[in-house]
């Protein structure tokens, strides 16, 4: 081998060991904060197994957690619902907002509040919509919630209705209830049905949602509930951190009564000294622009305080 040839390669390997170490600093610099930056020595990110509860209520009935098979389930719906960072954050910092509206409506059924979580779990607390067909927050079929007295057409749906879904859930739910006295086989009836819950007791010849094995949405569904249910009440615990005032403020409104066509939403909200966007916002169950009324029936309309302002918490 030449001279030339043996410093082409030394250069070369120089070259290479030169790149190698300037690569390995940029990722110890990428990694780590140092002593000047933050304060302290950092550290690496720690990502660590969630620890289940001792003991675990669903509805006041007890969650057999001794049983392998149920641990496991819940543990696999927390490591997906907590580890789900941005859908979990979001969740709580919505709760702020409407558990409140939700919550006395549950007691006054004398449904278990445990059922706020279900809500979560159908809809994320927002008026979205199935490829099912099911709507708003608690995820009503148009045939079901028309069987609980909602209103739904074209002008109006209130499955988007947060009060009166809220009390047409609880109604189906006290309906499951009469015919299991098992809240964790309410849930479950609620996501698969009454008529497909029973036909699968009988057939397995069991009595408990922990016993029955089931289609994999229903399987994990009440297990879900149980998750949102710890991570909500502990988010800390699940490396969810949120100060007081990261939550989403509950909205400070009245109602207006109409007893009479709108023929322009748009212009009812200007005599209300708001805009079509906020009264949108607030009335989701209004699904048209327009308001038919030929019977005379009475609506609350939900607008801003004063001034079309939304005044949030900060602000009183």
């Amino acid at each position: 081998m030449s001279i030339k040839s043996v410093v082409i390669s030394i250069l070369s390997l120089v070259f290479t060991v030169v790149v190698f170490v300037g690569i390995l600093k940029l990722f110890n610099f990428s990694t780590f904060k140092t002593e000047n930056e933050s304060g302290f020595v950092g550290k690496k990110a720690e990502i660590k197994a969630f620890k289940l509860p001792d003991t675990l209520t669903f509805g006041g009935d007890k969650v057999p957690l001794e049983n392998f098979d149920v641990s496991e389930s819940l543990d696999n719906e927390l490591l997906s619902v907590g580890n789900f960072h941005s859908q979990a954050i979001k969740n709580i910092k919505r709760t702020v907002r409407y558990f409140p509206i939700i919550e006395p409506i549950l007691k006054k059924n004398k449904i278990p509040n445990d059922f706020k979580y279900l809500a979560v779990a159908e809809s994320n607390l927002e008026n979205v919509s199935s490829a099912a067909g099911a709507h708003g927050f608690w995820q009503f079929l148009k045939e079901t919630g028309a069987e609980y007295g909602l209103e739904i057409n074209e002008a109006v749906d209130e499955r988007y209705h947060l009060e009166k879904s809220t009390q047409a859930a609880c109604e189906y739910l006290n309906n499951a209830y009469r015919v299991y006295k098992d809240w964790a086989l309410v849930a479950a009836a609620y996501n698969y049905g009454r008529g497909n819950v029973t036909k699968q007791l009988e057939r397995q010849k069991v009595n408990s949602y922990y016993d029955l094995h089931l289609n994999t949405e229903t399987g994990r569904y009440v297990y879900r509930i149980l998750a949102i249910k710890l991570i909500f009440n502990n988010p800390d615990q699940y490396n969810l951190h949120l100060d007081s005032e990261d939550m989403y403020p509950v909205l400070q409104t009245k109602e207006v009564s109409v007893d009479s066509t709108i023929t322009s939403l748009i212009d009812f909200a200007k005599t209300q000294n708001t805009n079509y966007k906020v009264l949108k916002i607030l009335n989701p169950w209004l699904r048209s622009d327009n308001l038919p009324n030929t019977k005379k029936k009475t609506y609350l309309i939900r607008v801003p305080v004063e001034n079309g302002r939304i005044i949030k918490k900060s602000d009183l």
